[in-house]
């Protein structure tokens, strides 16, 4: 098993198998872009596929494939088949949802077993704001696609950002009550290549409960999971209520995750900004006993938390898309 030296056990890795994206999100990228690496610097399926392998062996159980946005990458049915053939429990996938009318069937047959959809209003001129694209016409329809599918789970991932789309918390609510789907609401985290950080949007756990006991008075943030540190089922919904604690970093003291960016690196923390290059002595020729090596000893020296974690070093990736949703 890999550890680290708060004896915390790394058996779920999230992968981002890309950079670029469809649409231009204000909490991730600026509408321009950022400078995106060319493929040859991306890791190629057979090494991302390596890595599951060797860790699987290991004490991995979880895969989570993310990006930018994963479903533009033309191999990502392959890259599951394979990973799916290396005795993982379970796949699962972030996506912006645009393109899952295309891609999500041969998914599920290559081993998906679910997705969190990135989804953060219900409202057109909402979404167009957000993402600067008009396309939530499409997510929807795609959402209930999903939906007809069975043994898949669905979750929706909503960042929540002050005067912007917390009036849609109720809408949320709703949706909730109507699809058997998690929604959760996660608060704004400063990797939006200095958008709106530091315009006051933030949006903590307090004030997210507080919105939602205005529909659900009874409300109670029963302990959920590693990530989803408040769940809640209320009675009468076919769906459940999450809030993800991301910025206020409660949930680290569980942390179960490795993080491998599109480009070959491992961050042993969302806010660490040192990084571990596994691209570079992968392609050095290194063994799978290398390779394994080389990732615990990067767990190894993960920080105790998130706020320790953002004190080493400067920041080195500005935006989500660089990191790995």
């Amino acid at each position: 098993m890999i550890k680290d030296q708060f004896n915390r056990i790394f058996n779920y890795i999230r992968i981002a198998v890309n950079e670029k994206c469809n649409l231009r999100c204000i909490y991730c990228m600026p509408e321009t872009g950022i400078p995106f690496k060319p493929e040859s610097d991306l890791l190629s399926k057979d090494e991302i596929v390596r890595v599951v392998r060797i860790l699987s062996a290991n004490g991995l159980t979880k895969v989570r494939l993310t990006g930018g946005e994963p479903l533009l990458r033309n191999d990502i049915v392959d890259i599951v088949r394979d990973i799916h053939q290396s005795s993982i429990e379970s796949i699962h996938m972030t996506t912006n949802g645009l393109l899952l009318h295309k891609y999500l069937e041969p998914l599920v047959e290559a081993g998906l077993s679910g997705f969190n959809l990135s989804l953060d209003t219900i409202r057109n001129d909402q979404f167009h704001q957000i993402t600067r694209r008009d396309k939530l016409d499409r997510v929807m329809d795609n959402l209930h696609f999903a939906l007809s599918i069975p043994g898949i789970t669905v979750k929706l991932n909503t960042v929540l950002m002050r005067e912007i789309n917390e009036n849609d918390i109720p809408g949320f609510l709703k949706l909730a009550k109507e699809l058997p789907i998690t929604i959760r609401f996660i608060e704004l985290m400063p990797f939006d290549d200095f958008q709106i950080w530091k315009t006051g949007k933030f949006m903590g756990v307090e004030f997210i409960l507080e919105r939602i006991k205005k529909v659900i008075p009874d409300f109670i943030g029963e302990y959920g999971s590693k990530t989803e540190q408040y769940y809640f089922k209320p009675e009468g919904y076919k769906g459940a209520l999450a809030i993800i604690p991301a910025y206020t970093r409660s949930l680290c003291g569980q942390c179960d995750r490795i993080r491998l960016t599109a480009d070959g690196c491992i961050r042993n923390c969302l806010y660490s900004n040192i990084e571990y290059n596994l691209k570079d002595i992968m392609r050095n020729g290194c063994s799978d006993e290398e390779i394994l090596l080389f990732i615990k000893n990067a767990m190894w020296h993960k920080p105790l938390d998130g706020f320790e974690a953002e004190k080493q070093n400067k920041q080195v990736r500005t935006s989500m898309t660089q990191i790995g949703g």
